[in-house]
């Protein structure tokens, strides 16, 4: 197997994809007429996925379920055009929890964003050559809450199996100082965007702990 994956600079790819969407949202200036159109944010989406991979075992089902519901955003782009109109329309058939509903993926698929934001923010505070921590921390603070039991300590488990911080700089084709560059782009740009489909629920009364 390579050691490395097949994109060139995935890590690059998407923090510079991220920073086009808060681009994109930063320009817009009245609140309520902010989009960000569901092909957009869907491709930008997919080129996170490298990411999961690189981390093994430990986040494999992270990496299935973000996988699944972004390739539904990605179907639901075929007929709708932004985010908000895509929510309304589950809003209005009352549809929104519903398994499989394309709200409750973006919601899914918001969270493994705000996932790797969190990993990244950690690994930049840290030094050590291990990502157990980095990654522990991410998973408590974001995905936990939302899992049960037998996940939690399949996860824990998956932990030992992480590649090392130079592993993963290798996997990703950047030394440490271009990884820490890019890292801290998609944190800052992702934080937008994340942010921004935040308040698509709140405004909507739909809640994000769920």
């Amino acid at each position: 197997m390579a050691n490395h994956i097949a994109e060139e600079k995935p890590l690059r790819k998407m923090a510079d994809a991220f920073k086009d969407l808060a681009n994109t949202l930063n320009s817009q200036t009245l609140d309520e007429a902010v989009q960000l159109e569901v092909a957009t944010f869907s491709r930008a989406c997919t080129l996170v996925s490298p990411l999961f991979r690189c981390l093994g075992i430990a986040f494999k089902f992270a990496e299935l379920d973000y996988v699944a519901k972004v390739d539904d955003l990605a179907e639901a782009s075929k007929s709708i055009t932004t985010l908000k109109a895509m929510m309304d329309q589950d809003v209005q058939a009352d549809c929104v929890r519903r398994a499989g509903s394309h709200t409750r993926n973006l919601l899914r698929v918001k969270r493994g964003l705000d996932m790797v934001k969190v990993l990244f923010e950690q690994i930049i505070a840290s030094e050590g050559n291990s990502l157990k921590d980095p990654a522990s921390k991410a998973y408590q603070q974001v995905f936990a809450p939302y899992h049960g039991w037998a996940i939690r300590k399949a996860v824990s488990a998956g932990m030992y199996a992480l590649p090392t911080r130079q592993q993963l700089m290798n996997k990703l084709n950047e030394d440490e100082a271009s990884a820490r560059t890019q890292m801290q782009n998609y944190v800052a740009s992702s934080g937008t965007v994340i942010l921004y489909i935040d308040k698509l629920f709140i405004s909507r009364d739909l809640g994000i702990d769920w």
